[in-house]
């Protein structure tokens, strides 16, 4: 990372959401890489919830948690594969008023193919921003969620990583 230690590190409050029809708050082993991450980068984990793989209700969680003024970032995981039920970035897709970020799927499949090779083309990971919210959607392998949070998240959402970050620009997302 290139981290600039004089500047002051901003913690956000970060809402974190798995889409899966099988994981319970058990067995969810990614959602906990995940939340373990978040703390230990010092933000907030302001929610925590599973959602069943439909794409109306995973936008409607999406919906409420930009809207909630104490979410800065939504990171999900799971269903961003191609089967029937990864509905995910399908759910994005009902967000009004989104911006794709396309750099963070593209970026995120980059550092996948070091992990798995070619198997990563079968990830739709993505992200939007929303009404002033980050979203970003994780493969739900333990290992997808390690490659997106420490190879990409890590840095963005952290407010002293220079050339520029996420953080910095989150006073100015939602200009006209």
């Amino acid at each position: 990372m290139a981290i600039d230690l004089e500047r002051t590190f901003k913690p956000i409050r970060i809402a974190l959401l798995t889409v899966s029809d099988t994981r319970s708050p058990e067995t969810d082993t990614s959602g906990d890489i995940l939340a373990q991450r978040i703390t230990d980068a010092g933000h907030t984990l302001a929610h925590r919830a599973i959602e069943r793989d439909d794409a109306a209700l995973v936008a409607d969680r999406f919906n409420a948690w930009i809207d909630d003024p104490e979410v800065d970032a939504i990171v999900s995981t799971g269903g961003t594969g191609l089967t029937g039920r990864d509905v995910t970035p399908e759910a994005l897709e009902r967000i009004p008023g989104r911006r794709d970020i396309p750099g963070f799927g593209e970026l995120f499949r980059w550092l996948s193919y070091k992990t798995i090779g070619t198997s990563t083309v079968q990830s739709r990971a993505c992200a939007i921003v929303a009404r002033g919210t980050y979203v970003f959607a994780l493969p739900g392998s333990n290992g997808a969620v390690k490659d997106g949070w420490d190879g990409i998240l890590a840095e963005q959402l952290d407010s002293r990583n220079r050339p520029c970050n996420f953080v910095e620009l989150m006073p100015r997302l939602r200009e006209v």
